[in-house]
């Protein structure tokens, strides 16, 4: 049911870290607009992503129904990402989804059914998933073509 995911985003920790490091800091760190996130900001927005997944992942196996949101921008302000070394946001991004991957991997069939709200309505820890690996996918689009 998440397989496919799981190996998609052992690809990704796989083939990413590689062209990110590639990518020059002053690339690497250049907005576009005052208003729109650099390349190392993305990155930083996908390891809130995946602080906040990691939350819904372990907490939706034992909780019932938690709730856990985010504010993308305010995480990504207050994180600090774009006066952090592109290098350490790299390798922590990288680390970070092995560590979800194998977490994925442990995570019984039937808790897969689990739901964790994360808005409006109640999602399922599989749904939330492969979600997660989607997005990952879209967002690292928009940083190197892979």
């Amino acid at each position: 049911m998440i397989d496919a995911a799981i190996q998609r985003l052992e690809y990704l920790c796989d083939v990413i870290p590689p062209l990110l490091t590639a990518i020059d800091e002053s690339t690497f760190s250049h907005k576009p607009s005052p208003a729109k996130w650099s390349k190392k900001e993305i990155i930083g927005h996908l390891i809130d992503s995946a602080t906040n997944n990691h939350h819904r992942f372990i907490r939706a196996q034992f909780e019932e129904t938690p709730t856990i949101v985010y504010d993308q921008n305010k995480w990504n302000t207050y994180g600090f990402y774009q006066q952090i070394s592109g290098t350490q946001i790299i390798a922590f991004w990288t680390l970070y989804n092995k560590q979800l991957a194998q977490l994925m991997r442990h995570i019984p069939t039937e808790s897969l059914q689990r739901y964790c709200r994360t808005n409006d309505q109640p999602l399922t820890l599989a749904f939330l998933i492969n979600d997660y690996v989607v997005h990952l996918e879209h967002h690292l689009k928009q940083v190197v073509d892979y």
